[in-house]
């Protein structure tokens, strides 16, 4: 087999003159491969320097997409000022460039708003005498996240939407049902976007019931000796709790499904495919540059803090 060069200066394989099945080990070996070194190397980052090195690593490659994303743009723009007819509904304007870049960071503002977002729940503590100590009377809350799935529901409504796409390998939809069928689950179709839309709600609520549990957090309380103001003690505390959860996450699933269904719509208005991140990469790259604010801040502490010795 040979490199060739393809027309976005990047290289391929070029297997036409191997088996099928060799092809086949060639392309599995060279995922493998990288894989495990992507792993190794991020491995090297967690450890000798800042942060999750898998994270910064994908922090890395998402935003390393930003030259294509402004070439996309400019030639959007050509297009439109050469009277050029795109795939979508209008073409972009030169004035709409701003109001693009403004909407991008109105879009990281809400991000960052989002995942430091968190409700808290009033918790007090009752007194309780033990031996000549009293221990407790204090007020405290219990917090609960708003983003608290991150990009999951996301990844997972992503993942079974793919289906179809791995299906059409198998199938050539010259047309009938197979040709409407894939259609509709492409990426720009409605059916795509409607069942996105209600499995990120779906998944959001799962990963909700798999972190929290309202019965075992108000058995904890009640073992603590807290109570929630005005509730009482064991399942209406439980049942409280679970009512908070359940607005809560649906406003995170919300907040995740508007995230991730704008390029969908830019894309279907604009016939430009290239020139918004998907909003997983937008989350990603918030929730990283935050993480690693939050440990540079951590270590600046540790390293300036002085003990009561000195």
């Amino acid at each position: 087999y040979t490199l060739i060069r393809t027309q976005g200066g990047g290289t391929m394989l070029d297997t036409a003159g191997l088996p099928g099945w060799w092809a086949g080990i060639v392309i599995v070996l060279c995922f493998t491969a990288g894989s495990a070194f992507v792993m190794w190397l991020g491995e090297q980052i967690t450890e000798f320097g800042i942060g999750n090195g898998i994270s910064i690593i994908l922090f890395a490659g998402i935003l390393s997409r930003g030259p294509s994303m402004i070439r996309t743009m400019y030639q959007g723009v050509r297009n439109n000022l050469d009277g050029v007819t795109g795939e979508g509904i209008f073409n972009l304007p030169v004035w709409a460039i701003p109001l693009i870049l403004i909407g991008m960071l109105a879009i990281v503002v809400l991000i960052v708003f989002i995942q430091n977002a968190e409700r808290r729940i009033p918790v007090q503590y009752a007194k309780r005498q033990v031996g000549r100590k009293m221990y407790g009377g204090q007020s405290s809350f219990l917090p609960v996240k708003v983003a608290m799935s991150g990009v999951m529901p996301v990844i997972f409504a992503s993942a079974i939407l793919s289906i179809p796409q791995f299906i059409q390998f198998f199938v050539n939809p010259t047309g009938g049902f197979w040709k409407s069928f894939f259609d509709a689950f492409s990426q720009t179709g409605w059916l795509y976007t409607l069942l996105y839309f209600l499995l990120i709600i779906m998944f959001a609520y799962f990963y909700m019931s798999i972190q929290y549990n309202p019965l075992e957090m108000a058995n904890n309380l009640r073992q603590s000796n807290g109570t929630i103001p005005g509730i009482r003690p064991g399942k209406p505390t439980a049942d409280f709790i679970a009512k908070i959860l359940s607005k809560i996450t649906l406003i995170g699933a919300l907040f995740l499904a508007f995230v991730a269904l704008i390029p969908i719509i830019y894309s279907n208005l604009t016939g430009m495919h290239g020139l918004m991140m998907g909003g997983t990469s937008v989350i990603i790259i918030v929730g990283v540059a935050l993480e690693t604010v939050k440990q540079l801040e951590s270590q600046m502490m540790m390293r300036h803090y002085k003990g009561f010795l000195d």
